[in-house]
């Protein structure tokens, strides 16, 4: 018998040399176009996002925001999103980090939520881990509280889980 994490692992079409060559691309997209399979995802992401006790998600741009809306849902929770820079209106707090080959930069609306607030970052696949520390750097500087973060897809074998700075659990593993 299979479980849910198995099937799911099933829906994800790999894309090779996406964004760039040499890349493998896990694409959620045929996750999301069946009903009881992006039912299947959320119901179980569901309780790994409720082992952290947040009362707001914070979904990573552009996936994790389809996550974090579809989970905030079923969790009766709030959503804020981390974004790319210049993506956000009003009052944003940006944070500046380090990739392989260059830098990016990411913010977050610094006035949604109140200072203390639980939050848990979701994202669709753990690859490096450096948005996802990126994301928690921020989350923590404007003073909510970073709970633990939850993706979807780990990529073990980039062990970008040593870059995470919080509590993190993923539902699918694969090893490239």
């Amino acid at each position: 018998m299979s479980t849910a994490a198995d099937r799911l692992k099933r829906h994800f079409r790999l894309v090779p040399d996406f964004p760039k060559p040499g890349i493998v691309f896990y694409d959620i997209a045929p996750l999301l176009v069946d009903p009881d399979v992006w039912q299947t995802t959320l119901e179980s992401l569901a309780p790994l996002v409720r082992a952290y006790d947040g009362s707001v998600l914070a979904g990573i741009e552009a996936r994790g925001f389809l996550l974090a809306a579809g989970l905030a849902h079923l969790l009766h929770c709030g959503v804020i999103m981390v974004r790319k820079k210049n993506k956000l209106p009003g009052n944003v707090t940006r944070h500046t980090y380090d990739l392989e080959y260059g830098s990016d930069c990411i913010e977050v609306q610094n006035d949604m939520v109140a200072a203390g607030t639980k939050v848990v970052v979701v994202d669709d696949v753990l690859a490096t881990g450096g948005t996802l520390k990126a994301s928690v750097k921020l989350l923590t500087s404007i003073g909510l509280e970073v709970r633990g973060a939850v993706a979807l897809l780990e990529l073990t074998s980039l062990r970008g889980r040593s870059n995470v700075t919080c509590p993190l659990s993923t539902l699918i593993q694969v090893a490239e």
